[in-house]
């Protein structure tokens, strides 16, 4: 969550989703991990002229305020790329990808920080999702 890690990671995020073709209108993900590459990949995308804002998936509604488990920036039938710190399992992904399309939204990728070569990402893609990773465990000298 530092300045400098926001600049990096939102940069390098947005190189990865135009990278691989995606248009998407609002990156999210699960709160809290996704929340900071959210925010930085749509601030980077503002400087860069590029219409693209950030919501956040609840880990489940709450009883008051708006009461919905997507907050944020997002609109029903809007492209949408699920954001995450990492994936391990893919099984955080797998649940903002059900709340987003419950709430309407069209998911047309993943983008991952670091994948950490744990299966998740093999699993994501089994199940139909591109999966877009800055950086591997491996990469990091953590296998």
């Amino acid at each position: 969550m530092s300045a400098e890690g926001l600049a990096v990671i939102g940069s390098m995020g947005l190189d990865g989703i135009q990278g691989r073709g995606w248009a998407p209108r609002f990156v999210g993900g699960m709160t809290l991990g996704a929340d900071p590459v959210a925010y930085a990949v749509a601030l980077a995308a503002h400087g860069r002229g590029v219409a693209l804002d950030a919501f956040t998936v609840r880990k489940q509604a709450k009883d008051h305020g708006t009461g919905k488990r997507v907050e944020g920036c997002f609109a029903s039938g809007a492209a949408v790329v699920i954001v995450e710190d990492v994936i391990t399992t893919g099984h955080s992904a797998l649940e903002a990808i059900a709340a987003v399309q419950a709430e309407g939204g069209r998911i047309i990728g993943i983008l991952a920080v670091v994948d950490r070569e744990e299966g998740g990402k093999a699993a994501l893609e089994q199940a139909g999702y591109g999966v877009e990773a800055l950086i591997t465990a491996t990469e990091l000298g953590l296998r």
